[in-house]
């Protein structure tokens, strides 16, 4: 695992999320994670997996997130994937980093992350979190605004 202030810099990284409601900090840690990699290949995740795991569908479907996000000029390559196991994406997306956001730091699947991609060579980074904004913070305020 690397800290932020340790950041080296990577040939091939990777983040991955769902995208939905696109929004500043979405932007932020995907122009964060392109300063410290050649190429950056963003995973979208597809509406049944989000559909899987939070128990609900995305507002956007999984090809317009991607195509959004495919045009971030940060971004390299994206991608529509299907889990979020990221030794299983790292199979068919070889990449040295993940990035993914400060807030997740310490949690149990990113722990478990960082010891499944170290046999792999890959490492984990953690990247300043955006405060004040998330999809279920729009999500939230569109409803009450109603």
């Amino acid at each position: 695992m690397q800290e932020q202030e340790e950041i080296k810099h990577y040939h091939i990284g990777y983040t991955q999320g769902v995208y939905d409601l696109f929004h500043v900090g979405h932007l932020n840690l995907i122009n964060h994670a392109k300063q410290y990699c050649d190429i950056l290949i963003v995973g979208v995740n597809s509406d049944e997996l989000v559909e899987d795991y939070k128990g609900k569908k995305p507002i956007i479907s999984e090809q317009d997130r991607c195509t959004i996000v495919a045009n971030i000029k940060a971004v390299d390559h994206a991608v529509i994937v299907t889990t979020l196991d990221k030794a299983v994406i790292y199979q068919k997306y070889p990449f040295d980093a993940v990035f993914i956001g400060s807030d997740w730091k310490g949690n149990p699947r990113w722990l478990k992350t960082e010891e499944d991609l170290k046999p792999l060579g890959a490492e984990v980074v953690y990247l300043p979190y955006t405060d004040g904004i998330s999809s279920t913070i729009l999500q939230e305020k569109l409803l009450s605004d109603k």
